[in-house]
């Protein structure tokens, strides 16, 4: 009842019922005498005994008793259970009777035995020092069962990858195991043991390489065909005779099976172990694995999501200059032509399918039954890209491309080509994550990978002087609002952080942008305003940029129309601005505010500049325009820095970052707080951050008052009322041509009597031949190919639009400009590795879910002196010094039970210490005189003693009294004082005194 019971029980502790309450009745059912409830209980056990179980230290006298049976299925029970129940001290103490189980007859109990002793030395490490002599002669033995010898392999495989060293012995032993053959799994094993053992004996290579080779072109076993190949790669064979002969021979013959294996179809595992060896081999023989990039660019367009995953790390390692595009090209057509991913997928794109589900009815209901066929595979539909998948694939084309600062990169045209297409790949992201800072220093972390895409094509364009305008065109062509439908994505916000370096290019590089009227007009339109608040900031930065190219060409005059167009500009850039001056964000604010105010002054000094007139030649613009504005962003050009650059400058000796700035900061703005509170609430101050600015534009005028009010309006700021206008014509002449002799060498002086900007010999010509009077829009346009040669110049239309089709420039060398530092290179170099972060390499856990990390310092050499103990040894001492402890304080506790004794004797005594013990009177008893002959004791009153009676009394117990009071006595300063007692006699009939 009780076997049956528990065979319930643990068929509900299954299904997670706690059954640990009934281990004491597990225990009975392993007792029984019975083998079928034996192994009931057993099994119970091996479910619900854990080591902490109470009723463990119970089982183990069973434990010892079954292994000690002459019946080899008893034997097997235990065997089976000790695994799962062991703690340090059942291993120490079942030691003994699994020793002797290693030479029982039957190889399936000496078998279990290894396997047991195995877990032993995972839970307490100290017993493999005597189990190791033994394993290692059942190893030794030739007429061994081979599966016996099986296990142990297995056993020193397992033992052998934490302290290879101590199983180099065994290294004859288990060559003659290999080149025996016989058994896969065994040679698997093997296999793997010596991949541990070549490091630490490399004269193993040499010998290992003829029957790898051999196993490797025989065996039609994939699974060992793999642990060879893995085997030697991870032995070290292939690097340690890397450039002999027989080493190119092994390399090639271990890649061409791992092509046959890639070539196998409707088996996906052999795929992956495949991919998994080829990543392995690519790091000592990358050219002979790109040679197969036709079957490995295969397994990009698996329907398994793994394979095309370790597909994609391979062909990372295998690029070089010559593969590089083709491998690009396809991964951009997987991009372009795979669907995206829904969890609506088609299940035709699983792979995972079965033969169909075929559901049968009862036999009442055989009319419902209906058979799911396997619906088939249309082999020309692709399979679908999660997004995580896209943006992984996104990450490697650009790790490709930019590795060794673009060393692979031949054609930079068709690299920022292909930047500009994988902008309408990126797949969607959330709302938090395209609001980030584009914090360009951490692109490679961010969320949103349109972040890194922007940043390689800033990189190209500082990096790569010759491919500047290229990459300007490519970021003019990712701003322009026009062409935002073709470039981005049709749904979601996919793409947008590119957007921040397009615009950041297109400002800093404005000098070669090919339309920058569009750029402007892409930058200042209403959907600009809506981009997140770190985007924007970029945009407003760039928008003085532009308009500095725009407004600022000197060499053209002062005219009408030049001076309607610029007006209406800044009148149209202070009108995106003044929004955007309480926007949210403190940095659009920021920019917003400080450009509205610039642009104020502008536009007033283009109003109040005077055009040019019928009887001047030319008339300058604005110098804030020409001079004050660019020269805000013009100076040095900014070039790549290297990482460690800043950390190498040197700190001023006078620095002293705890000085404050200002001492007297405090008194000032105590000064401030007390004028605030005399001035009135609403001040100029107020009026400009809390009211709307008002509109500063002039009112709109007609053309003929326009015209009208030129030779009226009065001169701006930056022009002074000329003197020769109030001077005789002839001293004016003469001043003026003094003035001109004076600044005839000065290129930055104006004369309004000779042509603005340089001369050049064709415009010379030109002038002397058609004279002051030239129709220059009747001159004809013609392609002049001069950029050859040394000093040649082009002239620039300021309205001719760019033309779309342009002659390719004959290809030239080019120059990758590298990261500025200072010094050497080598503390930059450093730094940049230390801030990779690091892996750290996992310890690994046991299956068996055991800490066996006290095997990583045991050592089965005898003659090695451990200079540590064993975690084991030390739990051990502790409990040993734990139990000193306890019987300290146990002697301890009885001496004050002694103690707390004596003080409660003590309330018999009297006051003055003496301990008093009263006699009771008794009646006197007659003694018959026939029995006078009977000695008898008796004690005697004084006042009877003459009677002639003899009294019998009873004996009194002398012993405890004297106890008592040596135990009292001895804990007094003074001894106590014994009453006198009366001597005693003995009375007969006869009425002699006989002395006691």
């Amino acid at each position: 009842m009780k076997a049956t019971a528990l065979l319930k029980l643990t068929y509900l502790e299954m299904f997670g019922h706690d059954m640990s309450w009934a281990s004491f009745n597990v225990l009975e059912v392993m007792s029984s005498q019975k083998y079928q409830q034996k192994r009931v209980g057993y099994l119970g056990a091996v479910q619900s005994f854990r080591p902490d179980t109470e009723v463990l230290m119970l089982a183990e006298n069973l434990l010892k008793k079954d292994l000690s049976s002459p019946i080899p299925i008893t034997i097997a029970l235990p065997l089976a259970a000790i695994p799962h129940v062991i703690s340090p001290p059942m291993a120490n103490s079942l030691l003994s009777d699994l020793l002797p189980r290693l030479t029982h007859p039957h190889p399936a109990i000496k078998k279990k035995t290894i396997v047991t002793l195995y877990r032993l030395a995972l839970v307490y490490p100290e017993t493999l020092r005597p189990a190791w002599p033994k394993i290692k002669e059942r190893l030794s033995d030739e007429s061994e069962d081979p599966s016996v010898t099986a296990s142990i392999i297995n056993v020193v495989c397992e033992l052998g990858w934490r302290r290879p060293q101590d199983f180099l012995p065994l290294a004859p032993r288990l060559f003659d195991l290999l080149v025996q053959g016989g058994n896969n799994w065994m040679a698997i094993k093997i296999i793997k043991l010596f991949a541990v053992l070549t490091p630490l004996e490399p004269r193993l290579v040499k010998k290992l390489v003829p029957p790898l080779t051999s196993l490797i072109k025989t065996t039609p076993a994939m699974s060992l065909l793999y642990e060879c190949i893995n085997g030697i790669i991870q032995g070290g064979i292939l690097e340690g005779s890397e450039g002999s002969v027989e080493g190119n021979e092994i390399a090639k013959l271990c890649v061409g099976k791992l092509r046959s294996m890639l070539t196998v179809e409707g088996d996906p595992n052999l795929k992956y172990v495949a991919l998994l060896a080829f990543a392995k081999i690519v790091v000592s023989h990358p050219f002979l694995v790109s040679q197969h990039q036709d079957v490995i660019l295969e397994c990009i367009d698996d329907p398994d999501i793994s394979i095309r995953t370790r597909a994609l790390d391979l062909v990372v390692d295998m690029v070089n200059a010559d593969n590089l595009m083709t491998i690009v090209e396809r991964l951009m057509r997987q991009l372009e032509n795979s669907p995206l991913a829904s969890k609506s997928d088609d299940p035709n794109n699983d792979r995972g399918i079965h033969e169909g589900i075929v559901p049968t009815a009862d036999s009442d209901d055989e009319d419902m039954e209906e058979s799911l066929q396997k619906p088939e595979r249309r082999s020309d539909q692709l399979p679908p890209l999660p997004d995580d998948y896209r943006k992984s694939v996104i990450n490697r084309i650009l790790d490709m491309c930019s590795r060794d600062t673009y060393s692979n990169v031949s054609d930079f045209e068709w690299f920022i080509e292909t930047l500009v297409q994988l902008v309408k790949q990126v797949p969607t992201t959330a709302k938090a994550e395209t609001e980030q800072a584009s914090d360009f220093a951490n692109v490679k972390i961010n969320a949103d990978i349109s972040y890194r895409i922007g940043y390689e094509l800033q990189n190209v364009a500082v990096r790569v002087k010759s491919m500047r305008y290229e990459a300007t065109r490519a970021a003019q062509a990712l701003v322009l609002v026009d062409q935002r439908e073709t470039l981005f994505p049709a749904s979601g916000n996919g793409g947008q952080g590119v957007l921040a370096s397009a615009a950041w290019i297109v400002g800093e590089y404005s000098d070669v942008l090919p339309n920058p009227d569009d750029v402007m007009s892409s930058f200042l339109h209403s959907s600009t305003s809506q981009l997140p608040g770190p985007l924007l900031a970029v945009y407003l930065q760039a928008v003085p940029k532009v308009l500095a190219r725009l407004t600022s060409n000197p060499q053209y005059s002062w005219t009408a129309d030049r001076k309607m167009t610029t007006t209406l500009l800044l009148a149209r850039v202070i009108h995106f601005l003044e929004p955007l001056a309480t926007h949210p964000s403190l940095e659009v604010q920021e920019r917003a505010v400080e450009f509205l105010e610039l642009l104020r002054l502008a536009s007033e000094a283009a109003s109040g500049q005077a055009p040019q007139n019928e009887e001047e030649t030319f008339a300058d613009a604005p110098l804030l325009l020409t001079q004050a504005i660019p020269s805000l962003f013009t100076g040095l050009e900014l070039n790549p820095v290297a990482v460690g650059a800043q950390r190498k400058v040197p700190l001023p000796e006078d620095l002293d970052l705890d000085a404050p700035i200002n001492e007297q900061l405090q008194m000032l703005l105590q000064q401030a707080d007390y004028d605030s509170l005399l001035e009135d609430d609403e001040d100029e101050s107020y009026d400009h951050y809390y009211k709307r600015p008002r509109s500063t534009a002039p009112p709109p005028l007609s053309a003929a008052d326009r015209l009208d009010s030129q030779a009226t309006q009065n001169a701006s700021y930056q022009q002074t009322v000329h003197e020769e206008e109030s001077l005789d014509p002839e001293v004016a002449a003469r001043r003026r041509t003094e003035r001109r002799d004076r600044y005839k060498d000065d290129p930055f002086y104006i004369d309004s009597d000779r042509a603005s900007g340089r001369s050049t010999p064709i415009h010379n010509v030109v002038r002397s031949n058609n004279g002051e009077e030239l129709d220059v829009d009747t001159i004809p346009i013609m392609d002049l190919n001069i950029g050859n040669g040394e000093g040649s110049e082009t002239l620039t239309s300021h309205s001719a639009p760019a033309s779309k089709t342009q002659n390719r420039r004959p290809r030239t060398p080019i120059i990758i400009q590298s990261d500025e530092t200072l010094g050497d290179d080598e503390h930059s170099n450093a730094l940049s590795t230390s801030s990779r972060p690091q892996i750290q390499s996992r310890p690994k856990k046991s299956l068996l879910q055991v800490d066996s990390s006290g095997l990583g310092s045991f050592s089965l050499d005898e003659s090695r002196i451990p200079t540590n103990q064993l975690d084991v040894e030390k739990r051990a001492a502790e409990e040993a010094e734990m139990q000193r402890a306890m019987k300290e304080m146990e002697r301890l506790r009885l001496e004050m039970q002694r103690a707390n004794e004596r003080i409660q004797a003590r309330a018999g005594e009297d006051e003055e210490g003496d301990l008093v013990k009263r006699k009771k009177k008794k009646k006197k008893k007659i003694i018959a005189a026939e029995d006078a002959g009977d000695t008898a004791e008796g004690v005697v009153e004084p006042d009877e003693e003459a009677q002639g009676a003899v009294v019998k009394k009873k004996k009194k117990k002398k012993a405890k009294v004297e106890d008592v009071s040596r135990e009292v006595g001895s804990g007094e300063d003074e001894a106590p004082v014994r009453t006198k007692k009366k001597k005693r006699r003995q009375i007969n009939l006869n009425g002699d005194d006989v002395p006691q």
